[in-house]
């Protein structure tokens, strides 16, 4: 499978992905770390890639997504944005109903 469509798929099938690097119980960088703890904080299950893991991801996704950082946080098919911008809006309460909605979409 060419590896932008399985980045679509993963993105597809997983209603709360979290691109990064290493995983959420052992982050490899701060803002990996940081991103994760606030998606950990909204109370939901997520999905992660560890880009470490992952080369050919970690080469295709900054092109695919048009965002050339990671970590990369992907709620309900849609880039939310990476750690600064996803604890912005944890702190301004925009994050966990988006979160709660996208997961509770994929239930129904």
């Amino acid at each position: 499978m060419d590896i932008i469509e399985t980045i679509k798929e993963q993105i597809a099938n997983n209603p709360v992905l979290l691109y990064m690097k290493g995983s959420p119980n052992a982050p490899q960088c701060g803002f990996s770390s940081k991103a994760s703890q606030v998606v950990m904080a909204c109370g939901e299950k997520f999905a992660y890639v560890d880009i470490l893991q992952n080369p050919d991801i970690r080469a295709n996704l900054p092109k695919y997504a048009n965002w050339p950082t990671f970590p990369q946080l992907w709620v309900g098919g849609e880039l939310v944005g990476g750690s600064d911008i996803i604890a912005e809006m944890f702190d301004n309460g925009e994050l966990q109903p988006m979160i709660k909605a996208a997961v509770e979409k994929s239930e129904a």
